[in-house]
């Protein structure tokens, strides 16, 4: 019961900050949508109401308190209302259409490196000798770099210096968003390098973890106890894996529940089609 107490206030204070944040934030959207729409009109009265109408439509004229109880009454039905940087679309069909490019590049490359890294983490483990003591080092390094810097460096190296890559966008410009084996290689070609970032970070981690694991795993007292018994090292091997493979496949549920809310900076840094991406735009006063 005491947890639930604390799970509540947290959620009630993410929702608190939530409102409050984007409205602490310089700037007026409703008199940039307003002074948009009011362009080539003179009367200053004319002007006032069409401001006035936004402010009403927006339900910004009301006191905040009420903004706040109408803010968690449409949170919780599903209303997110109409958005500011892209008017009058509303927020709902602007997520449907940019979180299927989110999720088309996370979950791929969350999953290619979750395998690779425990594949290499746990050949390293058992194998160890030069392998391990090359492979390491490199992993370690890796990991410690945030996807998103490394992002930027093969951006730089294979999109600037090689020109091997494109640099920014979810596909090219002049195309438009259709079923062909055209527009298909062309997301791949603009998706490549943020992949690429996505997969070897997630390799250094999952590796590192998967060494530790199998590590432990190694010498545990049944190993020790099997290879008195004469079973095969292959057998051991894969009785090793398995139980190294709980923590790894825990923290790859963790990463799936996370990786729509993760890409904030690899969609804005490379322009792509994703949900963050939107999001940063969705202000047009910022």
């Amino acid at each position: 019961m005491k947890k639930s107490g604390w799970y509540l206030l947290t959620l009630l204070i993410a929702l608190i900050l939530n409102f409050l944040l984007p409205r602490m934030i310089e700037g007026n959207p409703v008199s940039t949508i307003a002074t948009q729409v009011s362009q080539g009109m003179t009367d200053s009265d004319s002007i006032k109401k069409v401001y006035d109408n936004f402010m009403k439509e927006f339900g910004v004229d009301k006191p905040i308190i009420v903004q706040f109880g109408i803010h968690l009454k449409n949170l919780f039905t599903g209303d997110l209302g109409t958005s500011f940087g892209l008017y009058p679309r509303q927020v709902s069909s602007i997520l449907a259409s940019a979180v299927p490019w989110t999720i088309g590049l996370q979950l791929p490359a969350i999953l290619v490196g979750w395998i690779l890294g425990n594949v290499l983490g746990a050949v390293a483990a058992y194998r160890k000798g030069v392998f391990d003591r090359a492979l390491f080092p490199i992993v370690l390094f890796v990991n410690s770099i945030p996807f998103f810097t490394l992002a930027i460096i093969m951006l730089y190296l294979f999109g600037i210096t090689l020109k091997w890559f494109q640099m920014s966008g979810g596909y090219d410009y002049q195309m438009v968003p259709h079923m062909s084996l055209d527009f298909f290689l062309s997301v791949i070609r603009h998706h490549t390098l943020p992949f690429l970032s996505i997969v070897l970070v997630t390799i250094g981690g999952q590796a590192i973890g998967m060494r530790e694991m199998s590590i432990y795993e190694l010498n545990a007292d049944y190993v020790l106890y099997s290879k008195l018994l004469g079973i095969r090292d292959s057998r051991v091997a894969r009785y090793v894996f398995k139980n190294a493979m709980l923590p790894q496949i825990t923290g790859l549920a963790l990463s799936i529940g996370t990786m729509v809310g993760g890409s904030l900076i690899c969609d804005h840094r490379l322009q792509l089609s994703g949900h963050w991406n939107m999001a940063v735009y969705r202000d047009p006063s910022a």
